[in-house]
């Protein structure tokens, strides 16, 4: 069987609803929400401030630290609370795509906490948290040099496709789905890829062109979000 069209009717190349909010956590240094259809993720930033216990404290530049976690209510089936093998790897994947944006050596002997929590789950969960977290940090003003933007890419039978929502990453006839978690910063620099599943290498040149595509619309919606609550104050 050929896959034709998306089981919910968007264009290949198209994201899912997407909602962009800062400022939704009022006791943080700075918060976001960022939601690709029924995938809602909130950030929320604290710091920097000074880390304990010292000897952790690095006197060349910040620590950042990222707990990325769902609720138990996020997913069909209750989720176990407390941390998992999955949480752990996103939030270390999560520190390892926002890192590099972040002058952190202006924050000598601090952490900075980014706390990611996902409300309801419907596939993009990490990519949706990162974009999160990109604007909460922004939102708090930590020194960045610019944003991070993430989408999934999605390969089912022989067709890219934008955003996978949970019934696509399910998909299991012909050669099933690949999902791509990818993150661009504003330059273009990728600073995340990831695979689950299986793809040709020389497809791989139309993937990253796709998500970097789909990353500049994020961008510009993060953009507006941040803007908007520079335009209240």
């Amino acid at each position: 069987m050929t896959y034709t069209k998306r089981l919910d009717g968007r264009k290949f190349d198209e994201t899912r609803e997407i909602e962009a909010k800062v400022g939704v956590v009022k006791n943080a240094d700075g918060s976001a929400l960022f939601r690709f259809g029924d995938t809602i993720a909130i950030a929320a930033v604290y710091g920097p401030k000074a880390l304990h216990p010292q000897h952790l404290r690095d006197p060349e530049r910040c620590v950042l630290r990222c707990n990325y976690d769902m609720l138990s209510f996020s997913v069909a089936e209750r989720k176990k609370p407390g941390p998992t093998r999955r949480s752990q790897e996103i939030s270390k994947v999560t520190e390892w795509a926002l890192s590099p944006v972040i002058d952190l050596e202006n924050y000598s002997n601090t952490v900075i906490d980014v706390h990611i929590t996902v409300l309801q789950a419907n596939a993009s969960t990490r990519c949706a948290g990162i974009n999160a977290a990109a604007m909460a940090l922004a939102n708090a003003g930590v020194s960045m040099k610019e944003l991070v933007s993430s989408v999934s890419i999605g390969k089912i039978d022989r067709k890219k496709v934008v955003d996978l929502s949970k019934e696509e990453e399910d998909y299991e006839e012909g050669e099933g789905a690949t999902d791509i978690p990818l993150g661009f910063t504003k330059s273009g620099d990728i600073c995340l890829m990831q695979l689950d599943g299986k793809i040709r290498a020389e497809e791989l040149k139309e993937v990253i062109r796709t998500g970097k595509k789909a990353c500049k619309e994020i961008y510009e919606i993060q953009k507006k979000a941040l803007e908007a609550v520079g335009e209240e104050i």
